[in-house]
Order: C-alpha cells, then sequence, then structure tokens
C-alpha cells in the first residue's frame, strides 16, 4: 500500500519562505515522475511542478522563478521549495506521481498572509 505523507506546511508572510517534503512508500520511487498539487477550497486541484526520474523539472508559470521541486531517492522524499511567496500560493499542497494514481495523503497547508 502505498502512503504519501507530506509536511513542512504552516503560516508565513508574504516574502517569505517554506519547504515542503512528501514522504513516499513505495519501492519504485526513483522510477515514476512526481509532482506537486494544490488546492483551494471551490477549485480543482492543480499541478505546481513536476520532475522526471532524470530530474527533468517543470512548473507553472504562477511558480516558475520562485519554487524548486527536488527528489532524494534514498530518503525516498520529494521536496518543494517555496521563495517569495505570495498571498495567492495559499493552498492545501499535495504530493503524487505525475499520473495522479497514488493514493492521495493528507496534504500540507500552507498559508501565506501579513
Amino acid at each position: 500500500q502505498v502512503q504519501l505523507v507530506e509536511s513542512g506546511g504552516g503560516l508565513v508572510q508574504p516574502g517569505g519562505s517554506l519547504r515542503l517534503s512528501c514522504a513516499v512508500s513505495v519501492s519504485s520511487f526513483y522510477v515514476y515522475p512526481m509532482a506537486w498539487y494544490r488546492q483551494t477550497p471551490g477549485k480543482q486541484r492543480e499541478l505546481v511542478a513536476g520532475i522526471t526520474s532524470d530530474r527533468t523539472t517543470e512548473y507553472v508559470d504562477s511558480v516558475r522563478g520562485r519554487f524548486t521541486i527536488s527528489r532524494d531517492g534514498a530518503k525516498k522524499t520529494l521536496y518543494l521549495q517555496m521563495n517569495n511567496l505570495k498571498p495567492e500560493d495559499t493552498a492545501v499542497y499535495y504530493c503524487n506521481n505525475r499520473y495522479q494514481n497514488y493514493p492521495w495523503g493528507q496534504g500540507t497547508q500552507v498559508t501565506v498572509s501579513s
């Protein structure tokens, strides 16, 4: 049974930084492209950033240049470094593979507010 456990969210002022982590309990973690998603109330979950097994990355336009996705195969952990946070980044952040076919975790709340 695959488990995704996100952590690292919190309350931060605009311009601040957070680093999210996602522990993935799957033996084939290094194989699949992984991604971070976010969701706000009343909206669909959206892709924020993705990373392939060879560390090719992709970002939604609104976070490019501010967020950095990375992965540690030995630790089976996915990361999202978020800098220069904006109020519109407020959301619950989730990780999953790029095909979104792992069971969703509980997510981690990120709130950007002064």
